[in-house]
């Protein structure tokens, strides 16, 4: 955030005590508090369609506790770009709390113990700067406490120090850097009390499509649960009249916009960003368009290309796909080609820790035409050996369920590069259809990916992660199966 010329010099109304400022009751007081007291320029303009300003998580966080009726929590996520102020923002929050709330219990948490210090660095120096009567006893390195009883602790790196804590409102920042284990912790540390709504704050960028920070907007959207996004053009500066458009680097992608933007980011800063950067990686860290695909398996799907409507066609021969598994899912896909080479995946059934014979009956249930129609049923080549428990395989325990399933072995690599041709080939033709109700076969070909390069086995196969694999797998093996398959026989009934 940028700082105001002058501090202090347009404060709103305050009580008798001039140290102890009057809480701001609306959002424009909240604004003018928070540049007259700490000198901060909170952008208010949202500029890209389906994008927030920061004051409108500013303003969601500190009224969550005051708005009539009162909110049901008020947990959030912050999907914001680099240099988008989340940590400071987040840090004026914090110290709103300790002001106005009495009592409140804040902590807050991060991807790593120094992204997290940073957090309360901001706030430390917010008090010590103007807010030093708010303090009860010595400003500590990682925690301080105010005079009202509120408290601000910075939670350690630890997934068992961190369970058994109740508070009022906690922090989370960079989300894509967070341990599962941790953020896994982190979900039960909050509760309501006091007067005080329970909140679990979420930032960060948005880097990867299989990362953390996409399950968390995944079920924000599920569950309703507030979303603030703003890029590079919500916290920009004001363009100048004087500044050319047609001679400025950012013209393509900001079409003006800039002359509307009252942020603080520097353009010449923003320019400078995108020269130095990638193209994928400025549309990922700076517009917040989308993250990058730099580890992505299938950087080809598009979901505006790839995903469309792909009812059943009965003169269409249908396949299924089936890739087992108890613990980790069984995935069965039912799919469609047709003489042109368009393959169409218009079922998905994907579902945890149930036997054989259940999966079975299911699979023939969701299965549009009689088995007797089926072109080819073709499955994961593990399911043929036999377990030293049943003695038998699950591949003949679905056949004596009904369900005859082949398969053919093949590398992991060969399968992947026939569903990329079906994506793009190399005459730029796209031959694969999703039916939109194949949600996870959409997110796994979105977020199936290569371990990164810091991984401590590196390696030229996608990750086994147990969670998009899957799905890749069963749509592999159609494509290792189908072209060997003998061409299904017409029949009459």
């Amino acid at each position: 955030m940028s700082k105001t010329p002058a501090r202090r010099a347009a404060a709103p109304a305050c009580s008798e005590d001039p140290a102890a400022p009057a809480r701001p009751a609306t959002r424009d007081l909240l604004r003018r508090f928070v540049a007259a007291e700490l000198g901060l320029n909170i952008p208010d303009r949202s500029l890209c369609p389906g994008h927030n300003s920061p004051m409108d998580y500013l303003w969601h966080s500190f009224n969550a506790d005051f708005a009539a009726p009162p909110a049901a929590n008020g947990d959030c996520v912050v999907w914001a770009n680099r240099g988008g102020g989340k940590t400071q923002l987040a840090a004026v929050a914090t110290l709103l709390e300790g002001l106005f709330k009495p009592g409140c219990q804040t902590r807050l948490l991060a991807g790593s113990r120094d992204q997290a210090h940073r957090m309360y660095d901001y706030l430390a120096a917010f008090l010590q700067d103007d807010f030093a009567y708010a303090l009860d006893g010595r400003l500590l390195t990682d925690a301080c406490r105010f005079t009202n009883g509120a408290k601000v602790e910075v939670l350690p790196q630890s997934a068992p120090a961190i369970r058994g804590r109740h508070i009022h409102k906690l922090r989370c920042d960079e989300m894509e850097l967070f341990n599962p284990d941790l953020f896994a912790a982190a979900q039960f540390v909050t509760r309501s009390g006091d007067g005080l709504r329970a909140a679990m704050e979420m930032f960060s960028t948005f880097h990867r499509p299989w990362g953390l920070m996409q399950q968390i907007l995944q079920r924000a959207d599920e569950i309703a649960m507030p979303t603030f996004r703003w890029c590079m053009w919500e916290v920009i500066e004001p363009c100048p009249p004087d500044r050319s458009c047609s001679r400025c680097p950012l013209s393509g992608d900001c079409r003006g916009i800039a002359r509307r933007a009252d942020g603080y980011l520097a353009i010449d800063d923003c320019i400078s960003r995108m020269r130095r950067s990638s193209r994928a990686g400025f549309e990922a860290e700076m517009l917040c368009l989308r993250p990058t695909l730099e580890n992505a398996v299938f950087a080809e799907f598009d979901p505006a290309v790839h995903v469309a409507p792909a009812p059943y066609q009965p003169a269409l021969p249908l396949y299924r796909t089936i890739d087992f598994g108890y613990v980790n899912p069984f995935v069965c896909l039912w799919i469609q080609a047709d003489d042109d080479g368009r393959v169409f995946v218009i079922d998905e059934y994907i579902q945890r820790r149930k036997p054989i014979v259940e999966h079975a009956e299911e699979v023939k249930r969701r299965t549009p035409c009689p088995e007797s129609r089926v072109a080819g049923t073709y499955c994961d080549p593990a399911g043929s050996a036999r377990s030293d428990i049943t003695g038998t395989s699950t591949v003949r325990e679905l056949a004596e369920a009904g369900v005859r399933a082949t398969y053919r072995s093949s590398r992991i690599y060969e399968g992947i590069e026939k569903i990329r041709a079906a994506l793009r080939s190399g005459d730029a033709a796209s031959r694969l259809v999703i039916d939109p109700r194949c949600t996870r076969t959409i997110e796994a070909l979105r977020c199936y990916h290569y371990p990164d390069a810091g991984a401590k086995s590196p390696s030229e196969l996608p990750e086994k992660d147990g969670l998009y694999d899957h799905p890749i797998d069963a749509l592999r093996y159609f494509f290792i199966n189908h072209p060997y398959a003998a061409p299904p026989r017409n029949r009459h009934y």
